[in-house]
């Protein structure tokens, strides 16, 4: 046995963090995950620091929120990257290898891999090696052109990424015994292309799927890059949104293919005796409106169902326990694991370690009381009306959801208690009470009676947005660093009062 833990990433791509029966969903989408949160720490109050596939995967790997990264969207991110040590930097220097089986999508390279199963995207696998059935499919996958298929995937589920990727997986632990191995097991699914095998097409029937929130005209009256997406998808895709429902049902279909693939690797983890000597960490990069608003993917604004993601932890010395009122987010991540192996968290580092939560030990609560997200590439918002260049990048009816115009200016978001506040580069600003209103679809910041409410969510907020601010490069004069990466630790510092 390895003097330090194994440790397994496990990260789903754009699956949101209410479709489990535990959240009150009405069909057990992941009964496997489920346990595996029993047995350890489950946070219910999980955000993406920004709901984007790169710039989440960034922040994660780099500790670092996007604007300090400087990874806003999905494009060129190798060359616009800034940290100082990332985290499989820290992880090779403590001796572990570094593995990485499935979707990369991030600034990372193939050689920063000691074991590279790749490439995979949402569309396709490796062509090397690949058997022939598994090329028929990602061509159909391909063709598919991401859309919701209407009749389940003609194809068996040993041609599905995540079953190609698992095999990769277990490949890999395999070859990794001899020093303390580190595997981000990175799942393209439930993203679109939107489709499944038998059982999983028909598992969820349509008619069981739970009611949404808003509809379509809400992202129009929203206006903004609200409107500028669902007019998107309307022109590109008439009348897409007659069969939210059937999405819904091959999106939750998706996720329970995605357990039993889970299943599968864990089985095998035990099977192999390393089960009690791993660390599993599960999360997802961000989530999807899944008919929300009458939308599809992802895109506009800040809404729960973009941002607030599943994770859990679980393994050796990890206690079992829900945690449903410490707010947390994927940037923590990082520093958790440096303190897990017994790594300094390296400057520039922006995320909190959850470490002593983990295991128990004494934590002060002010520092987890609140969680903030951003999302925009900077600049001005374009306006309705306005069409800006690469706003439709693509001929036919192909579309690009996160486009120039869905994108523009800049949004930050702090969640505190049961309110929510965001607030734009142009001033508008919204506030919503979650416990009464999930769905958001009451604007409260205009309210009198929420005034004092208001004024401290923009407290927050703009802590906050200090606090974010990059404290690299270092030259002469050294900062002064916040132990666990705990700046907030008020009056029971260390009590966890």
């Amino acid at each position: 046995m390895n003097s330090k833990p194994n440790i397994v990433l496990i990260m789903t791509d754009q699956q949101r963090a209410d479709f489990f029966a535990s959240e009150g969903f009405p069909v057990d989408t992941m009964p496997r995950v489920e346990a595996l949160g029993r047995s350890g720490m489950r946070f219910r109050r999980a955000y993406t620091p920004m709901p984007t596939c790169t710039p989440a995967r960034t922040s994660l790997m780099t500790g670092r929120f996007p604007k300090a990264t400087r990874v806003k969207q999905n494009w060129s991110p190798q060359e616009n990257v800034t940290y100082a040590v990332d985290l499989p930097q820290v992880l090779r220097a403590a001796g572990y290898t570094v593995n990485l089986a499935g979707k990369n999508h991030s600034y990372l390279a193939p050689e920063d891999f000691d074991f590279y199963g790749g490439p995979y995207s949402h569309t396709d696998g490796p062509t090397n090696g690949a058997m022939p059935l598994a090329k028929e499919f990602d061509k159909w996958l391909f063709d598919l052109d991401h859309h919701v298929s209407a009749e389940p995937t003609p194809f068996p589920l040993a041609t599905q990424l995540c079953s190609r990727i698992v095999d990769d997986a277990i490949r890999c632990v395999d070859d990794n015994r001899e020093k303390p191995f580190f595997l981000w097991l990175s799942l393209p699914e439930p993203h679109n292309p939107y489709q499944a095998p038998e059982p999983y097409f028909s598992m969820f029937p349509p008619e069981q799927m739970p009611g949404r929130y808003g509809s379509r005209e809400t992202a129009i009256t929203r206006g903004g890059q609200w409107r500028w997406l669902a007019d998107l998808f309307e022109e590109k895709r008439p009348g897409y949104d007659a069969e939210w429902r059937r999405y819904r049902a091959v999106y939750a279909g998706m996720i329970r293919m995605l357990d039993d693939q889970i299943a599968r690797f864990l089985d095998h983890l035990d099977a192999k005796g390393l089960a009690d000597d791993t660390v599993l960490i599960f999360v997802s990069d961000h989530g999807d409106y899944a008919g929300d608003y009458g939308l599809q993917r992802k895109g506009a604004g800040l809404p729960e169902c973009l941002i607030r993601v599943p994770m859990l932890f679980s393994g050796p010395g990890i206690v079992a326990q829900e945690n449903g009122t410490d707010f947390v987010s994927l940037v923590d991540i990082f520093p958790t694991i440096c303190e897990m192996i017994g790594s300094p968290i390296p400057a520039g580092v922006q995320g909190r370690s959850l470490w002593p939560m983990l295991t128990g030990a004494e934590y002060p609560k002010r520092e987890f009381d609140s969680i903030y997200s951003e999302l925009g590439i900077g600049d001005l918002p374009y306006e309705p009306g306005e069409r800006p260049e690469l706003h439709f990048p693509y001929e036919g009816r192909k579309l690009d959801e996160l486009n120039a115009a869905t994108q523009s200016g800049n949004l930050k978001m702090v969640r505190r208690g049961d309110f929510k506040l965001t607030f734009d580069v142009m001033g508008r600003a919204e506030l919503f009470d979650l416990s009464r209103d999930p769905g958001e679809l009451h604007d409260l910041y205009g309210d009198p009676s929420h005034a004092a409410t208001k004024a401290e969510m923009l407290e927050a907020l703009l802590a906050w947005a200090i606090r974010t601010e990059d404290s690299l490069p270092r030259a002469k004069y050294i900062p002064k660093v916040a132990r666990h990466g705990w700046y907030w630790l008020g009056e029971n510092a260390g009590a966890g009062q």
